[in-house]
């Protein structure tokens, strides 16, 4: 009996020892931090031949660096060490007491977990001016600006913000950076001027001789009057601080050190508009621009149709102009306007044409007039309003048939009593023809067919019901189906709308939601632009359909906050249907 506990004893403490040898622990390189400041997570197994890492979600923290890989071997007087560390370098994205999980990893074919971590984040916390402090070091002369051409503008009137990265270069040296936070510009019109490279060039940071580089460009126009804040803009540096000494080949070594440098917000005063000498007319046009009219013909033959082209030119906030209309004289058919915009987008704000072009065709020949249009806008630098009254027009039709009293009440679409609400005159003259003989309904044609239809009915409905209970365990596919159902549903609604600028907006916008999370299986809270084109790059879409995508939801986004034409919600939803269109070649 001693024998046999012996042996259970020695077993056991042979496999306690056997698993105690293998040991797989997370380390933090501080518990407590601030907002502003970085954790180092370490993950080390010290045991070699494992594989399979798995870390863990790391919830409520952004991952800015990692996974690193390290690995360590050591022979002391015949005793072997080894260690393979996974490090990671995290930010907290809020305050409060988080638990970052267990990562897990296999050896030996058994899955084995590391101890999880608990930390406590705070405010964010001062750096310490110590000159010796690479941190400190690095974030005295590393400087992210925003110049903004203009801090009072007029509601309308464009403005650009440069966002600048200044850096000591003769103090350190910055090896990487990263866009973490990016401007809402909530209550602007907003477009982005791309920056291709960043060319370093010199300059001056208070009085002191740095080297920049542009990294953003945007021109915003304000659409309301008050104090507007522009959100900040917020970079992750990667910068090297000299150590104070060299390597073997005499090259000055560098501490490598992270921090997150802000452009803080920025107060736009924005000013409304004045309302003294206000004209009838004005639609919110904000610039200085010309203003025409012009037939591409006027002399016309029979059926033969021309163009008028109402047309603004200038500078100022030209992609948000609604366009006057003219009226048409009776004897001529006119149609749906085709509107272009030619602009070009620079620092000083918008310059180009936007028209709308119109068909006409004369019903009848004669001389018809169409009369002056105006045209009202405010010019910021003048500081006051200034009204354009282009010339009327004369299109003369020599040919064709004449207008006469019934054709213009028939032109001016009067309403015609049906026919149910006339009084009917006795006919004199019956115009009676003898009935159709009838034939029997037994024995018939029709007969034959509705006995055997019960018959024809059964393997119908027993295809239909397998195809049925196929679909229904189809889930990926009717997730699909009920987002195209969705998607059709909505943009009808928003077809509906049209006219109706925020109900327009919110649908379209819904129709794409519900369609992106059935299509790409995704959750509401992932349907940001940003996620969306992840995911979309994932399933091999390609980048033009995604930029036109992105388009549609910046344009749902801002077009409630500015002037919105009729025209411009009917382009918006045709936009719309195409996008979809093209995406389901890629996700069908």
């Amino acid at each position: 009996m001693r024998r046999e506990l012996k042996a259970i004893f020695l077993l056991f403490f042979t496999v306690q020892f056997g698993f105690a040898q293998v040991t797989f622990k997370a380390a933090v390189s501080k518990t407590a931090l601030g907002m502003n400041e970085r954790l180092r997570v370490d993950f080390t197994i010290d045991k070699q031949g494992a594989d399979d890492f798995t870390p863990p979600r790391f919830e409520n923290f952004t991952v800015l660096a990692g996974p690193s890989q390290a690995t360590s071997f050591s022979s002391i007087n015949g005793k072997t060490s080894f260690k393979q560390t996974y490090t990671y370098i995290i930010q907290p994205l809020s305050k409060g007491s988080f638990l970052i999980g267990s990562a897990s990893i296999t050896y030996d074919g058994e899955i084995i977990k590391s101890n999880a971590v608990r930390v406590q984040v705070t405010d964010a916390v001062n750096i310490p001016k110590d000159s010796n402090d690479p941190r400190y070091l690095a974030s005295q002369n590393v400087h992210l600006v925003a110049e903004v051409s203009n801090v009072n503008p007029y509601v309308g009137e464009s403005f650009s913000v440069i966002y600048k990265l200044y850096v000591n270069t003769g103090k350190v040296n910055v090896q990487n950076t990263r866009e973490t936070s990016s401007p809402a510009f909530d209550g602007f019109w907003k477009q982005n001027i791309e920056v291709s490279d960043w060319q370093a060039q010199d300059g001056t940071f208070q009085g002191e001789p740095y080297r920049f580089v542009v990294v953003k460009k945007v021109v915003l126009i304000p659409n309301r009057a008050g104090k507007l804040q522009v959100d900040p803009l917020e970079m992750e540096i990667v910068a090297g601080t000299p150590m104070g000494r060299r390597d073997f080949f005499g090259n000055m070594m560098f501490e490598e050190t992270n921090f997150t440098v802000t452009t803080g917000n920025r107060t736009i005063e924005v000013k409304a508009l004045p309302e003294e000498n206000k004209p009838i007319d004005f639609k919110g046009a904000v610039g200085s621009f010309k203003f025409n009219v012009t037939a591409g013909k006027t002399n016309l033959k029979a059926n033969e149709s021309t163009n008028i082209k109402v047309e603004v030119t200038g500078n100022g906030n030209l992609k948000l102009i609604e366009l006057p209309k003219f009226v048409s004289p009776v004897g001529l058919e006119i149609f749906e306007p085709e509107h272009q915009e030619k602009i070009n987008v620079s620092l000083s704000g918008l310059q180009g044409t936007v028209y709308d072009q119109y068909a006409i065709v004369p019903q009848f020949k004669g001389k018809f007039k169409i009369p002056e249009v105006s045209f009202s806008y405010f010019d910021p630098k003048a500081e006051k309003y200034f009204t354009i009254v282009s010339d009327p027009l004369i299109i003369d039709a020599p040919e064709g048939k004449e207008l006469t009293e019934d054709d213009s009440r028939a032109i001016s679409k009067q309403s015609v009593p049906g026919k149910e609400t006339n009084i009917r005159f006795i006919k004199t003259k019956a115009d009676l023809k003898p009935a159709e003989e009838k034939t029997d309904f037994y024995g018939s044609v029709l007969f034959y067919i509705l006995l055997l239809a019960p018959l024809l009915a059964i393997p119908v409905g027993i295809f239909l019901g397998n195809k049925k209970e196929e679909r229904d365990q189809d889930v990926v596919g009717n997730k699909r189906r009920k987002a195209d159902r969705l998607a059709r549903k909505y943009l009808s609604e928003a077809r509906k709308k049209l006219g109706n600028k925020e109900s327009f907006y919110e649908a379209l916008e819904r129709a794409l939601h519900n369609y992106l999370k059935g299509k790409l299986q995704a959750e509401t809270a992932d349907i940001s632009i940003d996620k969306v084109a992840e995911l979309l790059q994932n399933k091999k879409v390609e980048q033009t359909v995604i930029d036109e995508l992105i388009t549609v939801l910046d344009d749902c986004n801002y077009a409630r906050y500015t002037p919105t034409t009729n025209v411009m919600m009917e382009q918006e939803y045709e936009k719309a249907k195409s996008v979809l269109a093209k995406l389901d070649r890629f996700l069908s």
